[in-house]
């Protein structure tokens, strides 16, 4: 019989550690001024670096479709293989990420994915068939699923409770040389001395680490007199609320229509008689405003508000871009329903950008004990990965069906997100991640 002492939420609020000062506690204040520590800054931005790898690869297919197709003879079917096998590849990826990053480290996880990356994309470059291609695009995937899993959680447990939600999402190899291995993956393996340096390094030299440090202790302690968790184990009763969380939002995420979109919002733009090249330099300009407000909100006014607004918004973009093709088939009002769909599409890009997008991620990273981390985090990037394979692999066939159904169904999941997110989504903005832990999962430890 198990005689450990279950962690309630209330021994993460008493005023030994729940002050301000919480170790580093939050950021460093001075002079009146909230400081960043430099180490802190730097750590943060290299793991994110890996961003551009995931966002380029993701929107490549778009602008580069009509000239694949036309240079390498492919049809409809071929190239939906080739889009879609970008997922494919970060299932793979997603199944290992919890391994690596658990037994080899956050770093050792983050330089795999860039290695996959950069073969990848010399193979896509290169090719002259179309097999390559499919190899390049895989190989980027498998790249994609372990930065999808490894960055946010690197950066949840290097950073303070008040910045957390900020820096994980502002999501290459040289650089890695240069940033620390994670205070608490340290501490699950008994290098407390290492583990409390480390966070030294990141709070900054002169902040008082010692309380964060015994809290990662404690913590980290009554966890390992459990066995490590695996995918089996999960789907136990405690574990029950954040597994339907972490799972239920990715789902969500997906099936709101975001690969496709992404994947293919060349040729939207093209069907809804719209030109390809400008509704694309449209979507980048609306997309990168409305990512750092979601950044910058993050923190300040939580994650639910943001993700509630956030599907609000994809929900009504893709009512937009579904009544654009609808009027379309009915033909009525031609000179308006291209530019209903641009509206449409833009009102969806900038809605997910600024929540959907990036805080899914960001509480994956947060719900979840160290002990299951490495499976749940698995499982769910999986989960993640596999509905947006079908999504992506289906949608140019969605679309011949019928292009106002398909964005009507986009935007009846879209209008589901926002009832989940208000029923069972937890907030953890300003809550160290032992606080979320033990509140979502009482009688893990």
């Amino acid at each position: 019989m198990d005689n450990t002492k279950s962690i309630e939420p209330s021994d993460f609020s008493s005023p030994l550690l729940s002050t301000e000062s919480q170790g580093y506690g939050e950021e460093k204040r001075e002079k009146g001024t909230w400081l960043v520590p430099p180490r802190l800054i730097l750590s943060t931005l290299v793991a994110v670096s890996g961003s551009y790898v995931f966002g380029s690869a993701v929107g490549y297919s778009s602008p580069a479709q009509t000239g694949i197709m036309d240079d390498l003879n492919l049809g409809v079917a071929e190239y939906s293989l080739f889009g879609s096998i970008l997922t494919i590849g970060a299932m793979v990826g997603a199944v290992i990420s919890g391994r690596i990053a658990d037994y080899a480290g956050r770093r050792v996880a983050m330089g795999f994915s860039e290695i996959f990356c950069i073969l990848g994309w010399f193979a896509i470059a290169f090719s002259k068939v179309g097999w390559w291609l499919y190899v390049g695009r895989l190989l980027v995937g498998c790249g994609m699923g372990l930065l999808s899993y490894v960055v946010p959680v690197y950066v949840a447990e290097i950073t303070p409770k008040n910045l957390r939600g900020a820096l994980t999402t502002i999501h290459q190899l040289l650089g890695l040389f240069f940033i620390p291995e994670s205070p608490r993956w340290l501490a699950k393996f008994g290098h407390w001395e290492r583990s409390e340096s480390v966070l030294q390094r990141l709070r900054g030299m002169n902040t008082d680490v010692s309380q964060e440090a015994t809290e990662i202790r404690d913590f980290t302690e009554a966890l390992q007199q459990q066995t490590e968790a695996n995918i089996i184990a999960l789907f136990q009763l405690q574990y029950l609320k954040s597994l339907t969380v972490g799972v239920g939002l990715m789902i969500l995420q997906q099936f709101g229509g975001v690969n496709g979109i992404a994947f293919y919002a060349s040729s939207i733009f093209i069907s809804a008689g719209f030109s390809g090249s400008i509704g694309t330099i449209a979507m980048v300009i609306v997309q990168i405003p409305m990512t750092t407000l979601g950044v910058l909100l993050m923190d300040k006014s939580g994650r639910r508000p943001l993700l509630l607004i956030s599907a609000s918004g994809t929900c009504l973009g893709c009512f937009f871009a579904a009544l654009s093709f609808f009027l379309q088939d009915l033909h009525k009002w031609k000179e308006f329903s291209p530019i209903l769909a641009l509206v449409g599409v833009l009102v969806y890009t900038g809605s997910f950008s600024l929540g959907m997008g990036g805080i899914p991620w960001v509480i994956m990273s947060e719900i979840f004990p160290i002990n299951v981390k490495g499976s749940a985090g698995s499982l769910v990037t999986l989960v993640s990965w596999l509905c947006s394979w079908i999504v992506s692999y289906a949608f140019n066939f969605l679309m011949n069906w019928s292009s106002s159904g398909t964005f009507f169904i986009f935007s009846s999941i879209c209008g589901f997100t926002i009832l989940f997110v208000a029923k069972l989504v937890p907030e953890t903005k300003g809550r160290t991640l032992e606080e979320v832990q033990a509140s979502l999962n009482p009688n893990s430890t």
